[in-house]
């Protein structure tokens, strides 16, 4: 089993939903995340040295989401943190930073995203916020 492990650091980041505007009868969408998918894609693109995975190839997917932590908690909890670990329980929904991961790789580290056949994704807290995507596939002779 082959396997590609990226880390993108910052704050991890959701899907959004699509925004609408209207002018006059027409109305359109635009995408107000564009800037951030990009910027994610060249971060991935740069980890990445080699040509995305062909159609009809089957991928798993391993996504870890490390949260910031609240500014607002407690020594008591920051001791908890390093001691146990804690879950992010909290929005941004784990379901939308997968979506976001997904599109933005589109074409760039496969063909898309239809060929992922199996799925692990987390978030937890963290001192230093990123994200981790680990991409496995089997190559078929």
């Amino acid at each position: 089993m082959s396997e590609l492990k990226l880390v993108v650091p910052g704050i991890p980041i959701a899907k959004a939903r699509p925004r609408f505007f209207r002018r006059g009868k027409f109305v359109g969408t635009y995408n107000c995340q564009e800037t951030e998918e990009g910027k994610f894609a060249v971060l991935c693109k740069n980890q990445i040295h080699q040509d995305p995975l062909p159609a009809g190839q089957s991928i798993q997917l391993s996504c870890r989401f490390f949260m910031p932590i609240p500014a607002g908690w407690s020594q008591k909890k920051r001791r908890e943190l390093d001691q146990f670990g804690i879950s992010h329980v909290k929005k941004p929904d784990l379901d939308n930073m997968v979506k976001f991961i997904k599109d933005c790789l589109n074409g760039i580290a496969w063909h898309d995203d239809s060929q992922i056949t199996c799925l692990f994704a987390e978030k937890e807290y963290s001192y230093n916020p990123r994200t981790e995507i680990i991409i496995s596939w089997e190559y078929f002779h």
